[in-house]
């Protein structure tokens, strides 16, 4: 079963295109039908008492990694969207470094297929683009992916473009959005070298920022912009790390824009300063740097030069953190609190609730072009999420719906729990837990 429910969802504080106003919201046929303050309640629908809570258009998260096909053992789609659900999450974009990787178009269709029968919530796949599959990027549908995702230095299987010429043809040909990865490989494995010389086998996580430096990450994101101006190509870059890049990028709104950024989650939450603690649970591409960067970060999202915040979820399990430096990969598993997470810098004073909701749900939707999601809108899909800023969380290993069964968030107390998460108008998550019977529904783009 996946029909909508009807619901009249009464006295929320919506928060929705820089406004925050009590209203009623009524949901039917899995749309957003009304938004208007006293409705009254029909015969055939379920009313909730919102009342204290935010109502939120469900956020969009552009940059997961879902594992599947080929690394199921550590997530797959079904594990990772019922997580996605439990944190507010309701549409997904998922890279295609899995295996086999979506370099074409059966590839990442056989991923749709894959999603359309597991996927609590809603769901878009990237094409990849690699040295060799410059045809298959020439030929992309705009209406089959939400953008072509680039590896600009960064080797993931044979994924990583460092061929100049292709890399210069990918930014003149593509026909969707080009989404980069910038690090810069060499002089990653520049650094590489030197931090065994100096430890051996035994490099410490404190290491990372070091090895997967900020000056990679800028002469990559240089690159990127150099080529998105040269051809006027329509360019997102993900995941900025440092204070540097930012200037790189033009403050304001995102309308008109043709060269985007965004920052993750993580880069928000934790600095360098907790290697000590964390150690490889927080080891990720690019790293987790400086406190004087997550400061600026925080306040580039507020003043518009960071368009996007979303999550780089990339699960791993606890026995593969636990190796080595060179053995332990990267990634963090962050859906799930992502969302609550990032409402911590709300409560700090630092971003608006305005201003979250617009980086966090309206801007991927305008951003890529996604079609009647992303807002509070009437006749827009009913993709919603309930907040309560009055319930504190207190995070643990034992609550994560994740495959990989741990968070780097666990003993955190987050200032909100999410009590309830709406998906094409069915409540897929009610505060304690997510309905197995639905499903989301294939991304569309308005291209």
């Amino acid at each position: 079963m996946n029909s909508p429910d009807n619901w009249l969802i009464r006295d929320a504080t919506l928060v929705n295109e820089g406004r925050r106003w009590a209203a009623d919201l009524r949901v039917r046929d899995g749309r957003i039908e009304r938004i208007e303050s006293g409705l009254a309640a029909r015969a055939d629908e379920q009313v909730i008492d919102a009342s204290g809570l935010w109502l939120l258009p469900g956020m969009i998260d552009d940059q997961v990694h879902f594992r599947e096909p080929g690394l199921t053992h550590k997530a797959d789609i079904a594990s990772e969207s019922r997580a996605c659900a439990a944190g507010g999450i309701t549409s997904f974009m998922e890279m295609p470094n899995t295996r086999p990787a979506a370099l074409d178009r059966p590839t990442l269709e056989a991923k749709y297929a894959l999603a359309a029968g597991s996927s609590a919530v809603n769901y878009a796949f990237y094409m990849g683009a690699s040295n060799d599959n410059l045809d298959a990027i020439r030929q992309i549908d705009p209406a089959s992916t939400p953008g072509l995702k680039v590896f600009m230095g960064a080797s993931t299987g044979n994924m990583l473009v460092d061929d100049p010429q292709v890399l210069d043809e990918i930014f003149r040909c593509a026909p969707v959005p080009i989404i980069t990865h910038c690090e810069d490989t060499p002089m990653i494995d520049a650094e590489l070298a030197r931090a065994k010389a100096r430890h051996g086998d035994d490099i410490p996580a404190s290491e990372h920022p070091l090895i997967r430096s900020r000056e990679a990450c800028i002469a990559s994101t240089r690159l990127a912009i150099e080529l998105a101006r040269k051809h006027d190509a329509r360019l997102h870059v993900l995941h900025i790390s440092t204070a540097e890049e930012l200037v790189l990028f033009a403050p304001g709104p995102l309308a008109g824009k043709r060269i985007t950024a965004e920052t993750c989650v993580h880069f928000l939450h934790f600095s360098a300063e907790d290697y000590a603690r964390l150690g490889m649970l927080i080891k990720c591409n690019p790293a987790i740097k400086q406190a004087s960067d997550r400061s600026a970060i925080v306040r580039a999202l507020a003043e518009g030069r960071l368009d996007v915040l979303a999550t780089d979820h990339a699960p791993h399990l606890l026995e593969e953190k636990q190796q080595p430096y060179t053995q332990a990969p990267s990634g963090i598993p962050l859906v799930q609190f992502a969302l609550q997470s990032a409402l911590e810098r709300v409560f700090a004073g630092e971003l608006s609730l305005e201003r979250l909701v617009e980086v966090v749900s309206h801007a991927p939707a305008e951003l890529f072009q996604v079609s009647q999601r992303g807002f509070l809108r009437e006749g827009y899909a009913a993709d919603l999420v309930l907040v309560d800023p009055q319930r504190p969380h207190r995070v643990s290993h034992a609550q994560v719906l994740s495959k990989c069964g741990w968070t780097p968030f666990d003993g955190t107390t987050f200032s909100t729990s999410i009590a309830a998460t709406f998906v094409n108008g069915r409540r897929v998550w009610d505060g304690v837990r997510v309905d197995d019977t639905v499903r989301g529904q294939r991304l569309a783009f308005d291209r």
